[in-house]
């Protein structure tokens, strides 16, 4: 097993990182390692990289007209690549390390509208539409709790708990926490459990701990793909207005409108599952953003025109 293998085995099994992020570790780690030996990637000899080959070719990739973003990415795959080889092969000292990060402006989060969003959730759907229910459910648990894509498609059926109105949640690198949620949220998900209970082709063997919430009108679990479809689809149907609609955007909503009405940053933190506050607060711009458009639109002396600042 070479060592960029390695490296990818032990980020996947013993840190417990998602089949994506290795994913996306294994293609700038491939690519880095095709481009330094000109295709022969059985060649690279990583401990014996230089820091000045690791600038060439991060060189090389900015000339291409790759984004400061990725680059940042892919200086951060090398970056932990050599931690590793630090920590598990002797290396004295990481040549990635020497490596400048191109500084990003930081974008501020795509989110619908309070009003568009409590809309769509509204529209009345057919009660006995085992798809339409279901995929307003997904919808309103995005916007309800904050899940990521990946945390409501590994959503056990077990873990829901409509009772004490809770969630339990496996998070990014494996990490569990409980996500709270009110009556409404409860009585659709109710509401979903019987209908799909109904059908022997969608019903959850209560003896099968393992099984989804979610599940295809077979019984198969959600895949990605199709949840970015029924998200795109609802919000594109109800009106709502925004420069992408998608299972994330809805999460950007969920934290916008908490910290509009009031809650603490932290406990949003902890609800989203963020792992440092700094993540957490890129939605204060965006509260920010909302009470200066907000005040352009409402204060008389924001339209006033003339006057020291007048247009």
């Amino acid at each position: 097993m070479t060592l960029l293998e390695q490296f990818l085995a032990y980020i996947g099994h013993e840190l417990g990182y998602s089949r994506l992020t290795v994913a996306a570790y294994r293609s700038d780690l491939t690519q880095w390692a095709n481009d330094a030996t000109g295709g022969c990637p059985e060649a690279l000899d990583p401990m014996s990289v230089t820091a000045s080959d690791l600038r060439v070719w991060i060189g090389d990739v900015a000339r291409k007209g790759v984004s400061p973003r990725t680059i940042r990415r892919k200086i951060a795959t090398l970056r932990a690549f050599y931690r590793f080889l630090m920590r598990h092969h002797g290396l004295k000292s990481s040549p990635a390390s020497m490596l400048t990060l191109p500084k990003t402006p930081k974008p501020i989060p795509v989110y619908v509208r309070q009003s568009e969003t409590q809309s769509i959730l509204d529209m009345p759907v057919p009660a006995d539409d085992f798809v339409s229910v279901r995929d307003r459910l997904v919808l309103d648990i995005f916007y309800t709790t904050g899940l990521r894509c990946s945390e409501l498609m590994a959503l056990r059926d077990v873990d829901v708990d409509t009772v004490h109105g809770e969630l339990k949640v496996v998070g990014k690198r494996n990490k569990e926490r409980v996500v709270p949620f009110g009556r409404e949220l409860a009585a659709s998900i109710d509401a979903y459990r019987r209908l799909r209970d109904s059908s022997p082709s969608t019903s959850v063997p209560p003896s099968e701990p393992s099984a989804p919430l979610l599940v295809r009108e077979d019984g198969r679990p959600l895949y990605r793909k199709m949840v970015y479809n029924i998200v795109h689809a609802r919000l594109t149907e109800g009106g709502a207005h925004a420069e992408r609609l998608s299972p994330h955007v809805m999460r950007h909503s969920c934290a916008t409108d908490m910290l509009n009405a009031g809650a603490p940053i932290a406990s949003v933190q902890q609800m989203l599952g963020h792992a440092s506050l700094v993540s957490t607060q890129v939605y204060t711009h965006v509260t920010y953003k909302d009470l200066k458009n907000n005040y352009q639109l409402a204060h008389p002396r924001a339209q006033k025109k003339g006057g020291q600042y007048g247009h």
